[in-house]
C-alpha cells in the first residue's frame, strides 16, 4: 500500500519531524494544524481567523492527497479557553455543517501562547 506524505511548506515539519498529512491507501489524516496565516506565518489575534486559516491549510492538504472535505470522517478541535467554543462554532458550521463529522472540542494548552485553536482531521475515500 503506498503511503504519501504531504508538506505544507511549515518550518516546523522538518525540525519537528511531522507531515501536514499522510495518505495511507483511502485514508488521509491530517496532523493537527494550528491558525498561523499560510502565506505571512503570522497568527492572526482573533481565534475565529485562526480557525478560518487552520480549515484552509486542511483543506489544501487534503486537495493536495486527492480528497475533498466531504471525505472527512472525523474532526478534533482544541481551543484554549471554553469561552472560544461560541466563537468558533459558526466557523465550523460554515465548513463542515453539512458534512458532519464525528467530532470533539477539548479545552487544551497549546505549544505557543499565541495560539488559541487547533485542528486534526481524518478523511476517507469515498468510493
Amino acid at each position: 500500500m503506498t503511503r504519501t506524505l504531504i508538506s505544507s511548506g511549515s518550518p516546523f515539519e522538518k525540525t519537528v519531524g511531522y507531515s501536514r498529512a499522510v495518505v495511507q491507501g483511502d485514508w488521509c489524516f491530517v496532523a493537527g494544524t494550528t491558525g498561523y496565516d499560510p502565506k505571512t506565518r503570522a497568527m492572526p489575534d482573533d481565534v475565529k481567523d485562526q480557525a478560518r486559516n487552520a480549515l484552509a491549510v486542511v483543506a489544501k492538504a487534503l486537495a493536495e492527497g486527492g480528497f475533498a472535505l466531504t471525505d472527512v470522517v472525523r474532526a478534533t478541535y482544541y481551543i484554549t479557553d471554553m469561552a472560544y467554543w461560541d466563537e468558533i462554532g459558526p466557523v465550523l458550521g460554515e465548513m463542515f455543517g453539512d458534512i458532519r463529522p464525528a467530532a470533539s472540542c477539548l479545552v487544551v494548552g497549546l505549544v505557543k501562547p499565541e495560539m488559541k485553536f487547533e485542528v486534526e482531521v481524518t478523511a476517507l475515500r469515498r468510493s
